[in-house]
């Protein structure tokens, strides 16, 4: 399994970065995960940290090497995720519940499949052409979607989401795959502190211009110019599906051909949550990859 990622988070304009992202992988399996906690609430920082936490806590257990029933994981994941931040709030006293959204996409065996949890996007673009957007769980969306029939009033804000996890009912989410994954597709997880900055054609563009390494941050720029001083926090990860491997030293670009079926990778944190560290930047992205690097010559040491 070959492909290239490139994950980035900016705390814009906000006092704080809620946003949370991260991808693990093994042999044969990759997770990619994104939450954006809700503001209007406590801690949505911990919300996020605590979805990417448990959902990777559980796929480190059950990739052995591989996601064996995908669907029936991301049920299982995403209520466990929900669950967990009830807990918290419990156990903290809470008057309100942390909230975050999520959206999270796991590629192997040359497909993708993916799930959401409120405005969180998914973009799916082959040769410079959207082939899926996730539509968000918000009232606008639904307003808008002309299979609804429902009316719905006409000046609905675009941030108001009718579910979420760690919201007191029972979350709702969408999955979708399997999708056939071909050379050179690229999937871009995002906040909406993209999206609502940029149309989804100008998102697309830019997204396929360039390796992706090189795009992600581009396109975290534009968003971040666009909105100006009152940005939202602006997160995504974007990932190229079989890299060619003429370009082994692309920065991002990860081949599992020598990763041992045990051995599992993640950027995701592991701790808890790092009050000063609002704005990851390239040089915590790099730790992170440092490590995943270092796991994988361990691996090929022992084989060697």
């Amino acid at each position: 399994m070959k492909f290239s990622v490139f994950q980035i988070s900016r705390k814009g304009g906000r006092e704080k970065n809620e946003d949370r992202m991260g991808y693990c992988y093994t042999r044969s399996s990759g997770l990619f995960l994104l939450a954006d906690g809700m503001g209007g609430h406590p801690q949505g920082e911990v919300a996020a940290q605590l979805a990417l936490q448990v959902i990777s806590a559980l796929y480190q257990k059950q990739a052995q090497p591989e996601i064996s029933d995908v669907q029936a994981f991301f049920t299982s994941a995403v209520m466990a995720a929900h669950h967990q931040i009830l807990r918290y709030a419990a156990e903290k006293g809470l008057l309100d519940t942390p909230r975050t959204t999520l959206v999270a996409a796991i590629v192997q065996n040359g497909v993708a499949h993916w799930v959401h949890c409120g405005d969180s996007r998914l973009y799916f673009v082959r040769q410079g052409e959207l082939l899926a957007r996730t539509r968000d769980h918000s009232y606008l969306e639904q307003r808008n979607d002309s299979r609804r029939t429902n009316a719905m009033p006409a000046n609905i804000s675009r941030n108001v989401l009718y579910t979420c996890l760690g919201s007191p009912s029972k979350p709702v989410y969408e999955q979708t795959g399997p999708i056939p994954l071909q050379q050179g597709d690229r999937i871009l997880l995002c906040s909406d502190g993209l999206w609502g900055a940029m149309e989804d054609i100008d998102i697309v563009f830019h997204l396929s211009q360039k390796p992706v390494a090189l795009a992600a941050p581009e396109l975290v720029e534009h968003a971040l110019i666009k909105a100006g001083s009152h940005s939202d926090n602006v997160t995504l990860i974007a990932m190229e599906w079989e890299t060619p491997d003429a370009f082994p030293s692309t920065r991002g670009n990860i081949s599992t051909d020598n990763i041992e079926d045990g051995v599992f990778a993640s950027t995701v944190q592991a701790g808890g949550i790092d009050p000063g560290e609002d704005d990851m930047d390239d040089a915590a992205i790099e730790r992170s990859i440092a490590e995943i690097n270092a796991a994988i010559r361990r691996s090929a040491a022992r084989r060697s």
